[in-house]
């Protein structure tokens, strides 16, 4: 299964998988840390092995970083 990675920032490691479904949304991980997030609502689906300073951190960058991020998914998926 491909794995497009969209954006690396301080560690992270922004991705969708290529068969993705809605609602709009991206995966996280670094190191063994993971979490899901939607990209309208930044609403957190799941998460473990990640600190409330990760998360946080993780939250902040997808807000800076929504429209380049939901711009790739759609232009991924074309939608």
């Amino acid at each position: 299964m491909n794995l497009p990675t969209v954006l690396r920032v301080d560690g992270f490691r922004f991705f969708f998988f290529s068969d993705e479904h809605l609602p709009i949304h991206i995966h996280v991980e670094k190191g063994d840390g993971y979490m899901r997030v939607e990209l309208e609502t930044f609403k957190v689906t799941k998460k473990y092995k990640l600190s409330t300073n990760d998360e946080k951190k993780i939250l902040a960058l997808i807000e800076e970083h929504q429209h380049e991020l939901m711009g790739a998914w759609h232009e991924y998926f074309n939608c």
